[in-house]
């Protein structure tokens, strides 16, 4: 640091009792004098005081942009971020705790960092709707569904921030689940074989056998020195290694900060404004997943992986599944249920951008009739009828929608033959019936609290 002076120009001051003696000759060249000496006085004081703070400001420049090198403490702002729109829920607020870490350049929430690089990437959107129970159901099917150990988890909720007792549920669910891989790990370690126990899902996906090359590091969070994931990742000279993808989750005001519909639309809702978000996050990750699937948690429960039906497809493949809908007698024109799209990378992102093009345009029609009824399935049925998009994604639209949970079915056949579900309005509890499918195996039991 340095320290700047400010040197003021020396006071001339003039003897009002000049000696009457002095003759009128030499008044006029005095004043004169005067005159002069002032005048050169007030520019260099002038000037002086220009430099002066040219240099100050200098000086604070430096300052500024010596602390703005410093890196920000995330922890800080995350333990202080709150969720500002609890009157819809009734949520109580509480402190963020202190682990809490952004998933990606300072946005999102971090859940669970996986332990390498996925290729998959799962995109949730979770509406204003959407209980408790159903996204612990949603977590509890989606880790059994074996997606966890190959892709990213990451959700995209109603609110300007992710909210705290949902961030508590998701945390909870990967805990327990990691714990119940960490028993079959240890089991494995102990010269078990899988034949010789039986699990509620396959946890050859989860724990692989001895080390294998680096497949890079995860994209979300950070890793800290020393870092270890949750269980069993920092000793290689273990018999087995843990394999699972990360979990995130995103405020939508986060990813679409201006609202990008509020000009066309008075209120959108999220099964609308998701789209917007989709190009920024896509954007971000764009080239790090080949696959990815969106979803809509109150739809729709995952218990398979729908990705094995894109494996020999191209990039620009987008799967969709048709709306079974009793109205409609044109069987020329398939409606398409928007719970889930999923596809390649390339292919989704060339959707989303296309929707949100076609929802902007439908508003701005309907303003001038004075209508509103956009729906996403009116919006995609649209669209995958689109000549000109057609050229640039390989629509494969299945002739079956997504089933429902039948009364007779149990826990074991749904794990065997069911990818999607549709929730639906049966009176039939799919959480009771998945639960109790859990808490059927031993090793599951003995952890969930539920059992």
């Amino acid at each position: 640091m340095g320290i700047f002076l400010v040197f003021f120009p020396e006071e001339k001051h003039f003897n009002s009792s000049t000696p009457s003696s002095t003759t009128s000759s030499f008044k006029s060249p005095t004043i004169n004098s005067i005159l002069k000496r002032t005048n050169s006085s007030h520019i260099f004081t002038r000037t002086q005081s220009t430099i002066s703070i040219c240099a100050l400001l200098i000086f604070v420049t430096l300052i500024l942009f010596t602390f703005s090198s410093f890196e920000p403490n995330n922890d800080f702002i995350t333990t202080h971020r709150r969720f500002l729109t609890q009157k819809d829920h009734g949520f109580h607020t509480q402190t963020k705790p202190s682990s809490n870490l952004p998933a990606l350049q300072g946005l999102g929430t971090l859940y669970t960092r996986g332990t390498s690089l996925m290729k998959q990437l799962v995109i949730c959107h979770v509406t204003e709707h959407v209980t408790k129970k159903e996204l612990k159901l949603f977590m509890k099917t989606f880790h059994r569904s074996g997606l966890a150990s190959k892709s990213d988890l990451l959700f995209i909720f109603d609110w300007i921030k992710t909210i705290d007792s949902f961030d508590d549920i998701i945390r909870e669910e990967n805990d327990v689940f990691l714990k119940v891989v960490e028993k079959y790990k240890q089991e494995l370690d102990n010269g078990s074989k899988v034949v010789d126990f039986l699990g509620s899902f396959d946890p050859t996906l989860f724990v692989k056998p001895g080390s294998e090359p680096d497949k890079g590091e995860p994209i979300w969070g950070r890793r800290a020195k020393g870092y270890n994931s949750s269980f069993g990742n920092g000793d290689l000279t273990e018999l087995t290694r843990m394999n699972y993808g990360s979990v995130v989750g995103f405020g939508i005001g986060e990813l679409d900060p201006e609202n990008s519909l509020s000009g066309f639309m008075d209120h959108a809702s999220m099964s609308l404004r998701r789209w917007a978000s989709y190009p920024m996050i896509l954007g971000r990750v764009r080239r790090k997943f080949k696959k990815i699937i969106l979803v809509d948690v109150k739809e729709v429960v995952l218990l398979g992986d729908p990705f094995s039906r894109v494996k020999t497809h191209s990039p620009e493949s987008i799967f969709l599944f048709s709306k079974s809908s009793r109205r409609s007698n044109k069987a020329h024109r398939k409606v398409i249920n928007p719970a889930v799209v999923f596809g390649g990378e390339r292919g989704v992102r060339r959707l989303s951008a296309a929707i949100l093009t076609e929802i902007v345009r439908s508003t701005t029609r309907q303003h001038q009739s004075k209508k509103n009824s956009i729906t996403e399935s009116g919006i995609l049925s649209q669209l995958v009828g689109n000549d000109i998009l057609q050229k640039s994604i390989n629509f494969v639209v299945s002739t079956e929608s997504i089933p429902e949970l039948p009364s007779s079915h149990g826990g074991m056949e749904i794990a065997n033959q069911t990818v999607l579900i549709r929730r639906g309005n049966s009176n039939l509890d799919i959480g009771e019936v998945i639960m109790k499918h859990i808490c059927s195996f031993s090793v599951d039991a003995s952890v969930y609290t539920d059992c």
